[in-house]
């Protein structure tokens, strides 16, 4: 999640722990804590896919944030202590601000290493990295402890904790009842069903984003809670395949971060990767050039460089149409173009 939605919840969090000791300086040590893990991103692994790949690792894994929580915890009480705070609270307080960043982390669909050092990206993929519904809650009840002199901050914390934590488990079922309406039209259309990602939109948890993966295509659709025909359109799109016979290492860390929801693509003389979970038809977050095609068309490897989005359609452009394809408007595709070219159950059934 975004800084500020970090910040909050760190601030948030500590308000509850702290109670009635909650003041100024806890909101703003919890508000700190709460976005100490994503200082990873400072790190240089020397290159741009380790770059990528590395963060919500280390500074987000369960296993780690624990002792790491004690020894601050340890270190405070022995060298700064806090009156009126025992050495639980402070361990409490500290260990729930950073346990709670990468669990929020995991609901969105970038993937978050829970278990470093072991292996594995963890993502429910169920809530837009920055989502006002979540963050404002929070943001007013620290508005609100704050005007009252911290007399009821433990109090309205933790109202917006239950109100923030009630609308990510209403993301997950949102997502499932999506979840349910791609399954259904995957099988009526004869499409393969091993690979498939949903994800909302930016900001907001009504309209959500379908991927499926199809050989050397993938297919891309749309799906608003407000649709009136619960089958899901999508527009073809071509994947592409790795052209080469050597694999880099880069590149299967790319696909296993990935889960193997990437596209390859020749253009202009340079082979690109893309992320295809993060972003919108025609303006991927992450690209990467692996490889330039020299005068005898030959393909030369070097170190992987991350690209700008590709030119073309942007969500800011088109928030018009996000708006009412949001709203139920069927015939915008995925590309928030007309949908001439999405599939059609019925026009399926009609040509068998």
């Amino acid at each position: 999640m975004d800084s500020i939605t970090q910040a909050a919840l760190g601030a948030s969090v500590a308000a509850v722990v702290a109670g009635k000791r909650c003041n100024g300086k806890v909101l703003i040590a919890g508000a700190l804590l709460g976005t100490l893990p994503d200082l990873d991103v400072l790190i240089n692994y020397g290159n741009d896919i380790s770059n990528t790949v590395k963060h919500r690792g280390f500074s987000h894994s369960l296993l780690v944030l624990p002792p790491f929580s004690l020894l601050l915890a340890w270190l405070i009480h022995r060298f700064r202590p806090v009156q009126d705070w025992s050495f639980t609270r402070v361990f409490m307080l500290i260990l729930l601000v950073l346990v709670t960043h990468p669990l929020l982390d995991y609901f969105t669909n970038y993937g978050t290493q829970l278990l470093w050092p072991f292996q594995g990206y963890y993502a429910l993929s169920s809530i837009f990295i920055i989502d006002p519904l979540y963050t404002l809650p929070l943001l007013i009840a620290l508005g609100f402890g704050i005007a009252s002199r911290y007399r009821k901050a433990a109090r309205y914390s933790a109202i917006a904790l239950v109100l923030s934590t009630g609308y990510l488990g209403w993301s997950l079922i949102s997502q499932g009842i999506i979840k349910n309406r791609v399954e259904n039209t995957l099988q009526a259309l004869g499409l393969p069903q091993e690979k498939v990602f949903i994800t909302p939109t930016p900001l907001n948890t009504v309209l959500w984003r379908v991927v499926v993966l199809d050989g050397n295509s993938y297919w891309e659709g749309l799906a608003s809670l407000f649709d009136e025909d619960d089958e899901v359109r999508f527009i073809r799109q071509l994947r592409g395949e790795w052209p080469l016979e050597q694999t880099p290492t880069l590149l299967n860390d790319l696909r296993t971060f990935t889960h193997d929801f990437v596209s390859y693509q020749q253009d202009n003389g340079r082979l690109v990767v893309s992320d295809l979970r993060i972003g919108v038809v025609g303006s991927l977050a992450f690209r990467f050039e692996f490889a330039t095609q020299g005068e005898n068309q030959s393909w030369q490897l070097h170190t992987p460089t991350r690209l700008d989005r590709m030119e073309g359609m942007s969500i800011k452009e088109n928030l018009g149409k996000m708006k009412e394809r949001l709203l139920g408007d069927q015939a915008i595709d995925a590309g928030f173009s007309d949908c001439g070219l999405c599939t059609s159950i019925s026009a399926q059934n009609t040509s068998s």
